[in-house]
């Protein structure tokens, strides 16, 4: 895979703020959904899709394409986002978000929007999938890969270290587990709540190649994912140091924002804030 350009960095960090609009629209939209993590997975997701993973929008179920398993399946309006912006179907149905007639409903469902490969929102249970299609790609000699997300809440789960035994036990060294390491969930500050840490040391105990990074640097991103490509005989894992609520000021490490959508005044304010982050980005030059 070719290096990335400073030009390349550029327009990955305009679509990971087009992205995060698409996460405001979508949830304001719905009046619910879970803005906070999708926001501080955005820049992952960005590199993902379109940098990182041999897919096609144009033929989402074709066979030899890597695989993503969203994990932490209440992130969707992040994953429904990038999707949109690759291509996968129009940006202008992210605001049906959870409407009772929309494709698009809280959590990913493979049977019905385009780009999604597995069906997820009980937390431990998408690393576990993604374990198993990274094992069936080793039975087929193919050489796809194979990406999973967690939250760093969804550690607490014991299902997510069943599924780190089996992929280290396999030596599934084309699956690459990312963990979203911004410090919040649902009931507080992850450390208070159940603290699942040191989660490198974790991994490295169960057999993983573990690296360590800004979740929100692509530089950092391309490298950590250039390692894990050439790590062979035992899975990744990339663990990202993130900020929930990425990019909204108001929503940035509040853990108020892990699942509220925003009102008209915040989602006016929110959608002011990326719409003057992406004109500052237009204007750059490299």
């Amino acid at each position: 895979m070719n290096d990335m350009t400073k030009q390349q960095e550029l327009e990955l960090k305009k679509i990971a703020c087009k992205a995060r609009m698409g996460v405001l629209t979508s949830t304001h939209g719905a009046k619910a959904g879970h803005p906070g993590g999708s926001l501080s997975a955005a820049d992952a997701l960005t590199y993902l899709y379109f940098k990182e993973m041999k897919v096609d929008p144009a033929d989402p179920k074709a066979e030899g394409r890597d695989r993503f398993v969203l994990s932490k399946g209440h992130a969707a309006p992040g994953l429904y986002s990038v999707l949109a912006l690759r291509g996968y179907f129009p940006v202008e149905d992210l605001p049906t978000l959870r409407h009772t007639d929309s494709y698009l409903q809280g959590h990913p469902n493979m049977n019905t929007v385009p780009g999604v490969d597995m069906s997820t929102g009980s937390l431990g249970q998408g690393v576990s999938a993604a374990c198993g299609m990274a094992l069936a790609a080793k039975y087929k000699k193919q050489s796809n890969r194979v990406y999973a997300l967690l939250g760093d809440g969804e550690l607490q789960e014991g299902e997510v270290w069943e599924a780190a035994m089996f992929a280290a036990h396999y030596k599934l060294d084309n699956l690459c587990v990312l963990a979203d390491l911004n410090g919040l969930q649902i009931d507080g500050p992850v450390a208070e709540v159940m603290n699942p840490g040191p989660v490198d040391e974790k991994f490295k105990a169960f057999g993983f190649f573990v690296q360590v990074i800004d979740g929100h640097s692509f530089e950092a991103l391309e490298a950590a994912f250039a390692a894990a490509r050439a790590e062979k005989g035992r899975p990744s894992a990339i663990l990202l140091k993130t900020t929930k609520g990425k990019g909204v000021s108001f929503m940035e490490n509040n853990v108020g924002w892990h699942g509220k959508a925003p009102n008209d005044a915040e989602y006016e304010q929110g959608m002011a804030e990326l719409t003057a982050a992406l004109e500052e980005l237009e204007g750059e030059t490299v």
